[in-house]
């Protein structure tokens, strides 16, 4: 009897409809989240990659990502205490390990307050948490990486802060890409609950060690209660043929207070997506961030601040330093309803061009349907201040000093904004030695 040969998918779409269908998720997966995936797989199929024609994506094109098939994650190797620790900020910081994706390294022990667990337990144990929250604000109906990631992760850090809780520590989650990771998607899914009036501080960082061409496609999603406070820094170092996608998606209550932090200098290709709704009465959220890229590297940055509710202040700053052929995007956009009256809106992007051959496309947004508000935005590119170069030259400081110490300059306000000392000062390092030639 002749074998029947499953034909070969032919577009990277069709991959990972196969991919999705020979996944073995039946036995440990509830029925409800069985359903939730084949819907969001078919809103992939349905929406298909982004193209330059969609107006949120008219200055990147995905086609890097979209022509190639990528494979499943497959299960990472042991990461050393070295290895973790080169991307320690600091040492007794709480660390969790997550290697291609998936769980690697729990915490021995956390503070008070505060509960971590993988996805793939809640999961596992049919979690009312995942049930209620999984997929609600990264609508998969509404963007196909959103969906991608429904359809596909199985596993990333689902985490608790109890209310009333001051957490003083930052918790660190460190999603490391090893050799295995070599033409597969890695696909993350984290989800975070400040409770009312809590406090704590997340960093999340994606870094590479030995993965070369890798597809990352992270989704966190954050729900900060009535007088929550949290800081959220994304940490986006893949390796230099990586590709990355990542999205974060935030609901904050009355009186909260979220403020995020977005740097990005690996990856070729990379698009990192901050989206908040200020849903409650005096809610305040403060996004900023720094990309650093070179030769044909390109990234992108939108970030969208949703004023629903009145009396909400919101301030952004983002900075962008592009040398040799690379390209930087930033689209931000602020929103205004008519209810949120008292609106404080401030949005600014910065941009320093080092060479000749880098381009930066800006693109900040104003929509205002309240008529009692105060907004503002505005965007500059630029070139090093030849005057200043000249003045440190004529004072005996060399055209590479110079250059660095300028670059230096122009970042240092937005990295100051950072209250982590141990992370704020690893970052002036690393804008430091990366543009010396």
């Amino acid at each position: 009897m002749n074998e029947v040969l499953e034909a070969e998918p032919e577009t990277a779409i069709e991959a990972y409809r196969l991919d999705f269908e020979n996944a073995d998720r039946d036995s440990t997966e509830p029925a409800w989240l069985r359903d939730m995936r084949r819907t969001a797989m078919g809103d992939f199929e349905r929406l298909g990659f982004p193209t330059m024609k969609d107006e949120d994506w008219h200055f990147t094109s995905v086609a890097p990502i979209a022509e190639k098939m990528f494979g499943p994650a497959r299960k990472g190797g042991e990461v050393s205490a070295e290895t973790i620790a080169r991307f320690n900020y600091e040492q007794n910081w709480t660390t969790i390990v997550f290697v291609n994706g998936r769980l690697a390294s729990r915490a021995n022990t956390l503070p008070k307050g505060i509960a971590v667990t993988s996805l793939a337990d809640e999961i596992s144990n049919d979690s009312d948490v995942v049930k209620r929250h999984f997929g609600k604000l990264a609508a998969p109906e509404s963007a196909s990486f959103n969906a991608l990631n429904a359809a596909m992760a199985t596993d990333g850090a689902v985490i608790r802060i109890a209310a009333d809780s001051k957490i003083e520590k930052p918790l660190h989650l460190l999603f490391i890409a090893d050799s295995s990771a070599e033409n597969t998607a890695l696909q993350t899914h984290n989800l975070i609950f400040a409770e009312r009036h809590s406090e704590c501080t997340v960093i999340e960082s994606y870094v590479s060690v030995g993965g070369e061409s890798y597809f990352t496609n992270a989704v966190t999603e954050v729900y900060v209660a009535d007088g929550a406070r949290l800081g959220h820094y994304k940490l986006q170092s893949e390796s230099r043929s990586a590709m990355h996608v990542g999205t974060i998606e935030v609901h904050q209550a009355k009186d909260s207070r979220y403020e995020s932090f977005s740097f990005a200098t690996g990856a070729k290709l990379s698009r990192t997506n901050v989206y908040t709704t200020l849903a409650g009465d005096a809610a305040e959220a403060i996004l900023n961030g720094l990309y650093m890229v070179d030769g044909s590297q390109h990234v992108d940055h939108q970030t969208r601040i949703e004023h629903v509710a009145p009396n909400c202040p919101s301030h952004e700053l983002y900075k962008g330093i592009l040398d040799g052929n690379s390209h930087g995007v930033f689209n931000g956009k602020v929103y205004v309803h008519p209810e949120a009256q008292k609106t404080d809106g401030k949005q600014s992007n910065n941009n320093l061009l080092l060479s000749d051959q880098a381009r930066i496309d800006t693109k900040p947004q104003l929509e205002i349907f309240a008529d009692d508000v105060k907004c503002t935005h505005g965007a500059t590119v630029g070139r090093l201040d030849e005057t200043a170069l000249f003045y440190m030259r004529s004072r005996g400081v060399g055209p590479a000093q110079a250059r660095r110490l300028l670059t230096y300059a122009f970042a240092a306000d937005v990295l100051e904004k950072i209250e982590l000392e141990p992370l704020k000062e690893a970052l002036e390092a690393q804008v430091l030695e990366r543009f010396t030639s």
